[in-house]
């Protein structure tokens, strides 16, 4: 056990037994846990497996690579839209992570090979930009270059991020005020 993740669990507002449950179950399964992006993450010698997330209705369980394992079960969700390979089991209650102890073995032990066998998740096309990000990268070569410069992801976030306002005044005003970051070499969210 960790006291990090134990000091985590026990100043939770919400799903404190849950997520001591299922603690437990994943410590039982031979993964070592640690604080990780802010919450109790799972990890073997081959990688990250799972993160605890808890939210307002549910705690979920995300496997980093859930889309890359057999889930026979169906106990799986996709994270949403966008998400590329992490899905996530979801509990109610103590009872819930409690029979779920076999599925979650089974993705344990699946999720582990594929961090193993180094499986990842086919490369998401890179989206067209907006017409306002391509006026300001033609613009401006050393945007350009520093914006071509981000991580894929990185750069995948600041299209959605560009694309997800209706009005091109909008999208032009967060091109402009999102510049500088881009020119730093930085995601939307570091500092």
């Amino acid at each position: 056990m960790n006291a990090d993740v134990d000091a985590y669990i026990a100043r939770a507002s919400s799903w404190g037994p849950e997520m001591t449950a299922l603690q437990r179950i994943l410590l039982d399964l031979g993964l070592t846990e640690e604080i990780k992006w802010r919450k109790p993450t799972y990890v073997h010698e081959a990688g990250n497996i799972a993160i605890m997330q808890p939210m307002k209705d549910v705690l979920g369980l995300m496997f980093f690579k859930g889309a890359l394992i057999d889930d026979p079960d169906g106990v799986l969700h996709s994270q949403g839209e966008e998400s590329r390979s992490a899905m996530r089991m979801e509990f109610t209650s103590e009872a819930d992570v409690e029979g779920a102890r076999g599925a979650i073995g089974g993705l344990v032990e699946r999720a582990v090979e594929a961090a193993r066998d180094g499986r990842e998740p086919e490369p998401a096309a890179e989206p067209d930009p907006v017409p306002e990000l391509a006026e300001a990268l033609a613009r401006d070569p050393e945007l350009a270059e520093a914006f071509e410069g981000l991580t894929p992801g990185r750069r995948r976030e600041y299209h959605l991020y560009f694309a997800s306002a209706k009005k091109s005044e909008t999208r032009a005003d967060r091109v402009a005020k999102l510049a500088p970051k881009i020119l730093a070499g930085k995601g939307m969210r570091d500092r």
